[in-house]
């Protein structure tokens, strides 16, 4: 059977209840999907043996005559995006997706279709990987990992996407991981500060970025004290230099170099936050990236105190090296609401950027010492308790450029940042479970 499209529930649910065999063959990508030996058969084989209700494997990019192998990841309770690479190929046994239908009941999904009937089976039982090379698929995508990993936000997408989060909310509330509003605001009095804001920056080998981060956050114009703590990951190629002249001619950069070795970004946080001269807010700033203008520290403080936040989120703009605009664009993440961000937070990929703490509330959760997924870790944490505000105008600039750690990630790299954040997700849904529980 030949569907328009596998995201429209109504094709689904025509496929689910015209299929008279125990499983359902899905090929994600029409015209593009070759099978290995026995593919099919190694599929229903499988199938039989575990009774999942949902089973997909390994497969192979074939590009002009070339086959690289892609391996995918293994599926998880927190593997709830609805990005999560399955490969070309499907297959869903027929009783389960009939049931998983009956569940969600009539809800028409013109985008969602597919995503939501997953998800539903994934509550049966968690779809089962195998790790062979069962088919190939022909390469039709050819960007890099940097520039895919931004469509979620495109406007194009808004209606796409305000579909996944009801399809996502309606799982989180079926598995008893679903926050409701209100949420707590912290005491913003609690503790004693030198300087209402610290930047904080951490860094490891960027001579040719540093200037311009440090400068960018010494530039704000702020009614109150602040000042720029940067740790230097013990740097080689003439980043502390840079950093240790600057000190000199400005007392409000603090340059740290840890004494602990074995830091990654999340591990210089924790250095940064637990420095006697940290302030009552601390504001993120990479050292790849500029604040927009001189007025993003005053925003970001003035918004913890209107809105009593434990964490404070702007919206950036995407540039290259040269601070010219390039696609996307604007990326505010204003598929955020007060009252059900902190649930879709465990469908999309991340929070956005700036990214800024209440101090004490950050003491007390920590960063693990990771680099990369360390601030989404914090942001779930942070979002299960307290109120999030959020500034949906571009205050900082987000430079792309050949030196970013996530401009052409390699596939294994991919799989495991991918496998971390679904393992993140996977601590903060049993988390949500235990607190909606009263545990």
């Amino acid at each position: 059977m030949q569907a328009a499209s596998l995201r429209d529930s109504k094709a689904i649910r025509s496929i689910v209840s015209g299929t008279t065999t125990s499983h359902i063959l899905l090929v994600l990508q029409e015209n593009g999907v070759e099978f290995g030996q026995y593919g099919i058969e190694r599929l229903l084989s499988i199938a039989a043996s575990t009774a999942a209700g949902l089973v997909y494997s390994d497969y192979y990019d074939m590009n002009a005559g070339v086959r690289a192998p892609h391996p995918v990841i293994e599926y998880s309770i927190g593997s709830i995006r609805d990005d999560f690479d399955f490969g070309p190929v499907l297959l869903l046994d027929a009783a389960a997706a009939r049931s998983a239908l009956e569940e969600l009941g009539g809800a028409d999904w013109r985008h969602a279709g597919l995503y939501a009937l997953r998800l539903a089976l994934s509550r049966g039982s968690l779809p089962f990987r195998i790790p062979e090379f069962l088919s190939g698929r022909i390469e039709k995508d050819f960007r890099s990992s940097g520039e895919k990993q931004f469509d979620y936000v495109d406007p194009r997408n808004r209606e796409v996407q305000i579909e996944m989060e009801q399809a996502a909310t309606d799982h989180l509330k079926r598995l008893g991981a679903c926050l409701k509003a209100p949420f707590k605001t912290p005491d913003l009095t609690e503790g004693r500060f030198d300087v209402e804001a610290s930047v904080i920056i951490p860094v490891k080998d960027r001579a040719r970025t540093i200037r311009d981060a440090v400068s960018s956050a010494l530039k704000q114009e702020a009614p109150f004290p602040f000042n720029c703590i940067v740790v230097d990951n013990r740097s080689v190629d003439g980043t502390t230099d840079i950093l240790r002249d600057y000190a000199g001619s400005d007392p409000r950069l603090i340059h740290h170099i840890p004494d602990r070795e074995g830091l990654g970004i999340g591990g210089c946080w924790n250095e940064a936050i637990d420095h006697p001269r940290c302030g009552r807010f601390a504001v993120q700033l990479d050292s790849d990236d500029m604040y927009a203008d001189p007025a993003t520290l005053r925003r970001v403080v003035d918004l913890f105190r209107s809105e009593r936040c434990a964490m404070v989120v702007g919206s950036y703009r995407m540039t290259d090296f040269s601070l010219k605009e390039i696609p996307p664009g604007i990326i505010d993440h204003k598929e955020w609401t007060p009252e059900n961000g902190p649930n879709n937070a465990l469908r999309v990929n991340g929070f956005g950027a700036p990214r800024a703490f209440f101090t004490p509330v950050l003491r007390r959760i920590r960063f693990p010492n990771v680099s990369y997924g360390e601030d989404y870790a914090v942001g779930l944490a942070v979002s299960r308790e307290y109120t999030i505000g959020r500034i949906y105008e571009p205050i900082y600039l987000c430079r792309r450029w050949e030196g970013n750690s996530d401009s052409r990630l390699s596939i294994e790299q991919m799989n495991r940042f991918n496998t971390y954040k679904d393992r993140l997700r996977s601590i903060e849904l049993l988390a949500r479970q235990r607190k909606n529980r009263g545990i």
